[in-house]
């Protein structure tokens, strides 16, 4: 396994981008039991005070009866960034915010993952893609 990058224009220049397949939506299970089917179709799943909130396939957000409200793609940061790394999340989501482009980001252990509509998925690329030539 590569050894964690923890310097931030390292992390930046590195990144790599990369669109996933698929397309997911973030929905709130407030008192809805937790079934098996999103259990184990969650791409990730995180207990919050008001319940849990999960990220789910848009299909298997559709077969629970869960409201799809805004469909989202999975951008895939390559870079094995460290988890004690400071500055890579700040970077991304302020490069997509100055593009008006919504982001929900997920920092893995190996990986971080960035979450926009997928309407503005490709343009998110071409940002983050410029973000991490400019770091270079």
């Amino acid at each position: 396994m590569p050894v964690p990058v923890t310097d931030r224009l390292a992390m930046i220049a590195g990144m790599t981008p990369e669109l996933q397949p698929g397309r997911f939506v973030f929905c709130a299970l407030n008192d809805l039991p937790l079934s098996t089917a999103i259990s184990d179709g969650a791409i990730c799943l995180f207990r919050e005070a008001e319940g849990v909130s999960v990220l789910v396939p848009v299909d298997l957000a559709e077969a629970e009866g869960l409201p799809v409200e805004m469909p989202m793609c999975q951008i895939t940061l390559q870079v094995f960034s460290s988890l004690a790394g400071v500055g890579l999340t700040a970077a991304v989501s302020a490069a997509l915010g100055a593009a008006n482009i919504p982001c929900n980001m997920i920092a893995a252990a190996l990986h971080d993952h960035v979450f926009v509509p997928e309407d503005r998925a490709m343009e998110a690329l071409a940002v983050l893609n410029a973000l991490s030539a400019s770091a270079r």
